[in-house]
């Protein structure tokens, strides 16, 4: 996992020679940047060291500054969890500047706490409460302007959801998987067959393949100590 959070498979051969090097700190390729961010909402991509290199050269140049950028770098990092690419993010902002040359109102002071919320709701496995806020109808202008715009969204939400399932259960009832979801009956079943998951005799209960996180095995600690060192242990345990 961590050889593909560092560098996608989908990761271009231009890009990984610019974010590999000191070029990333170049503010001449912030547009190059940008662009490939715009290919990863497009293409169900994702690339969190290009995008922090994108809020690096915003640190650094306030001038470059663009909110609906850091909107949707932030967007992208949601579905990342529970990697800490979202909490990453928001360190290089806190660190950031202001910006006085903006034309119009900075819509990420206002879009931030709700990206936070969205983010804790996800981190911790709330997620029939995050479908319940992300789609209420305060967060109108959040899916209007910005997540429409991520192709295949919903479903990168769910797969959080889905990664969490396999390390937390063998089995679970499809009400409650559909719950996490926010899909229902025959959706919830046509998602998870293309897991590779089945269902029970009575429809309503699905298995789970086991997996290193999902399986209970005993484990046995064993200790080696040679009786030179045994003998240092009492020595310094009998010292007044």
């Amino acid at each position: 996992m961590v050889a593909t959070w560092e560098c996608p498979a989908t990761r271009p051969e231009h890009i990984d020679n610019l974010v590999s090097g000191v070029d990333r700190y170049n503010p001449s390729n912030i547009t190059i940047l940008e662009d490939y961010l715009y290919q990863q909402t497009r293409n169900q991509e994702y690339d969190c060291l290009a995008n922090l290199a994108i809020l690096k050269l915003y640190q650094f140049n306030p001038d470059l500054y663009n909110p609906d950028v850091v909107i949707n770098i932030l967007i992208k990092s949601l579905t990342a969890s529970p990697l800490p690419d979202f909490n990453l993010c928001i360190a290089i902002l806190e660190d950031r500047p202001p910006n006085a040359t903006l034309d119009e109102p900075d819509p990420l002071p206002v879009l931030l706490p709700i990206l936070q919320t969205l983010h804790d709701l996800l981190y911790r496995c709330r997620f029939p409460k995050f479908w319940e806020v992300y789609r209420s109808d305060d967060l109108e202008s959040l899916r209007d302007n910005y997540t429409v715009e991520y192709v295949g969204f919903d479903d990168a939400v769910r797969n959080v959801a889905i990664r969490a399932v396999k390390a937390t259960f063998t089995r679970i009832g499809v009400d409650r998987l559909g719950s996490y979801l926010a899909l229902n009956g025959p959706d919830v079943v046509a998602f998870v067959e293309k897991l590779g998951w089945t269902l029970d005799a009575s429809g309503t209960v699905i298995s789970i393949p086991p997996n290193p996180d999902n399986q209970i095995e005993a484990t046995v600690v064993q200790e080696s100590i040679k009786l030179p060192q045994l003998g240092k242990i009492i020595a310094h345990a009998s010292k007044p």
